[in-house]
């Protein structure tokens, strides 16, 4: 069994390839709504020829997207180019988990994606912070369930609003700054920027255990999680592949599955 995972957000889409024993390959490209199927399959192609794969040996698919646009255009690239129907999350799958909020429909399906996949590993109340398009934190209890959370912009987001807005600010790049007061303009925005999300990290972090009452651990994942490794003790572990093994899991439970 070849599965093709594919975890679509506002910025970024992952393509991910599972041979039945582990993640072989992994890519990603810029999230635009309008691409066809025909032109995700070409992108697809080449860079399976590119490790000895073809994409008629994809046999699986799994679709968890927050861009409902783009849903029938990665749905028509299963079935036209792999020829089976897709699982897409908040569509045709069930999660096996429980949402205890007040309009359950209304969670994002990375989110739950990510809850899913972080219960695997982790035991106990967690808090899962996502840094993509937005941040998010979400709550996970120690049964699995998807409890809720917050959601801030992310820091591109925050950044582009920044130089958009104020015409004397530049676009600069994220990364972190050696001090905290910054000499120039550009080492003034980095500061706010970087130290500014690590203080809504740690802020909203501490809040949320408050008002948790109970130990949680937190786990950060997203494109740009690693920028805050090191910087900060709120976040207890690192885990880029929390999302596709969401994915993987809730794949191996709406097919019953073993060979995935």
């Amino acid at each position: 069994m070849m599965l093709l995972a594919i975890e679509q957000g506002n910025t970024n889409t992952l393509f991910a390839v599972h041979d039945g024993a582990e993640w072989i390959a992994q890519w990603r490209t810029a999230t635009e709504a309008s691409r066809t199927a025909d032109e995700y399959a070409v992108w697809l192609s080449q860079l399976l020829s590119m490790r000895g794969l073809a994409i008629a040996q994809l046999d699986g698919c799994i679709i968890s997207s927050v861009v409902p646009q783009s849903i029938f255009n990665l749905r028509n690239l299963s079935r036209r180019y792999l020829s089976v129907e897709p699982l897409v999350i908040g569509d045709n799958v069930d999660l096996g988990m429980t949402a205890r909020i007040t309009k359950p429909s209304e969670a994002g399906a990375d989110r739950l994606v990510n809850a899913i996949g972080a219960h695997l590993m982790y035991p106990g109340d967690l808090i899962v912070i996502d840094s993509g398009t937005a941040t998010t934190f979400d709550v996970i209890a120690a049964d699995g369930a998807f409890e809720g959370g917050v959601i801030a912009p992310g820091i591109n987001l925050s950044l582009q609003a920044l130089h958009e807005a104020a015409a004397m600010l530049p676009r600069i790049a994220i990364q972190k700054p050696d001090r905290v007061i910054g000499k120039d303009t550009v080492s003034n925005m980095q500061s706010g920027v970087f130290w500014g999300y690590v203080a809504l990290i740690e802020g909203l972090v501490a809040r949320i255990k408050a008002e948790w009452g109970k130990p949680m651990t937190v786990i950060g994942t997203g494109g740009v999680a690693s920028l805050f490794e090191g910087a900060t003790e709120s976040i207890d572990r690192f885990d880029p592949d929390l999302t596709i093994r969401g994915l993987l899991e809730i794949w191996r439970r709406n097919t019953h599955s073993k060979d995935v």
